[in-house]
């Protein structure tokens, strides 16, 4: 009954062409297309996760489960698992079967970013602010946390000769961004002075550093097949390197070594990245500017670029960017508005997809008229068939076909019909006559086990209980 509205034909084009539309529910901060790319998660300044369905753009879930901004979100292989990571310092495992909670960790400091092992949902790598990375495993109810080091691995002649000011480097070094490879056996980590760690999974032990930059490394993006690796620093240059063919099981070491192979930047304006992307066939990288509008698209083998798209508001940054695993299609957030814009091909409409009895034609074709078109018949038999036919069961939950990129073992998420619209942090609400303002993110969410955000004084109550003890608390509100 239902098939798919886009040709497959038209979507053999690698590279969006225009501004298609935009989604919204409430202010977005980071986006991720799951596996299959028929879902898209939205992480909001509220703590809130959405989930669209890419076919509809409509909103298929809502996660609540965090209190401060999403900072980043990762799929699992089968797409059904969702992790999130939070400033209120936790990381959050999702079941996007029934929407609950798997796990909840909770750390001692704001996260960066979290990224899901690819074979194994039950264990993720976590950057910390101002702290060292840990490696997690959740399998069990009580999580296991691995200390990583941030220090780049130095040779025995290295640290012997090492200098009072390495070695006090070495000391302040803190990771800033880290991801596993596509094997999973080794984490790539990133640190405030430019330098890329391989960390072994297995024993924790840093294998192999190299320093790409002189400052700070931001991210890190591997290709879908795992063969290829951006890395985005604050020195306003993207590096794109190959991942070496090595044994996983046994690198050697005195061979091992990390190429760029090719740099992009902006000579001329000078940007600065905030976010990265690869095509996904690897062969196209994507980067959203600092405080700009523009996504600039680059062919990533010859190292030129194709391609500038930008935004109809040119007042408008764009932050996060990500491309659709399958199909020529760019979504990027507002920084200052929370909107999320999609950049797609123009499709001609497909009018067989909305009625299957419906032929195209490239010219005119004699009509032969049925002997029964136009027959009169009683009112009473019209509105028994027209009764009839309100009876048959219409199945809206079904595709025909499979959607393009999903295999037998993709995990389809449930269909809620009982999804609440959009409630946007953005929402007016009156605090008193003729007086309103706008609503409080996290507000009324009796889940995360606060009260309301309401007077100065609640929220100072808040604070304590976040850096105190209830004691404290209780003596503030009686005014000890």
């Amino acid at each position: 009954m239902n098939q798919e509205l886009l040709d497959p034909f038209i979507l053999v084009q690698e590279l969006p062409e225009v501004l298609s539309g935009k989604l919204r529910s409430g202010h977005s901060t980071c986006i991720r297309f799951n596996r299959g790319g028929d879902l898209l998660a939205s992480g909001r300044a509220d703590g809130t996760v959405i989930i669209f369905d890419v076919g509809t753009n409509g909103i298929a879930r809502k996660l609540r489960g965090h209190t401060r901004q999403i900072q980043s979100l990762s799929w699992s292989a089968n797409g059904r698992y969702l992790l999130s990571a939070s400033q209120d310092w936790k990381c959050v495992l999702w079941d996007l079967q029934d929407g609950s909670r798997v796990r909840t960790v909770k750390f001692q400091a704001p996260v960066f970013i979290a990224e899901l092992h690819p074979h194994d949902h039950f264990q993720f790598v976590a950057a910390l602010f101002e702290d060292q990375p840990v490696l997690v495993d959740i399998s069990s109810d009580i999580p296991k946390k691995r200390t990583l080091s941030s220090a780049p691995r130095r040779t025995q002649v290295e640290r012997e000769n090492v200098s009072d000011k390495q070695a006090a480097q070495d000391a302040k070094q803190q990771t800033t961004v880290a991801t596993f490879t596509g094997t999973g056996n080794y984490i790539l980590s990133g640190t405030r002075f430019g330098w890329i760690n391989m960390i072994d999974t297995r024993s924790c032990e840093t294998v192999y550093s190299t320093r790409l930059a002189t400052k700070i490394i931001l991210f890190i993006r591997f290709t879908a097949s795992g063969q290829y690796f951006v890395v985005n620093a604050s020195d306003g240059i993207i590096r794109t390197l190959k991942l070496p063919t090595f044994d996983e099981h046994n690198i050697d070491i005195d061979h091992f070594s990390l190429e760029v192979e090719h740099k992009f930047q902006d000579v001329v304006n000078r940007h600065s990245w905030s976010h990265v992307a690869f095509s996904p066939t690897g062969d196209y990288v994507a980067a959203s500017t600092f405080g700009s509008h523009d996504i600039y698209i680059w062919e990533r083998k010859q190292g030129s670029l194709v391609k500038i798209l930008a935004l109809e508001d040119d007042k408008e940054e764009v932050g996060a960017v990500e491309w659709h695993p399958e199909r020529p299609f760019i979504v990027a957030c507002g920084a200052s508005e929370g909107e999320i814009y999609l950049w797609s091909i123009q499709t001609p409409q497909r009018w067989s997809a909305l009625a299957p009895d419906f032929a195209e034609v490239e010219e005119n074709v004699e009509y032969v008229e049925p002997e029964d078109e136009f027959d009169i018949h009683p009112i009473e038999e019209l509105h028994k068939r027209r009764l009839d036919r309100e009876d048959e069961p219409v199945d809206v939950l079904t595709i025909d076909r499979k959607f393009v990129g999903m295999n037998d073992s993709q995990f389809r998420m449930p269909v809620l019909l009982d999804v609440g619209g959009s409630d946007s942090e953005d929402d007016i609400v009156a605090i008193g006559a003729g007086q309103f303002r706008r609503r409080t993110p996290g507000q009324g969410k009796d889940w995360a086990g606060e009260e309301s955000a309401g007077s100065g004084e609640d929220q100072a109550s808040r604070r304590a209980v976040t850096n105190g003890t209830k004691s404290q608390v209780a003596k503030r509100r009686r005014g000890e």
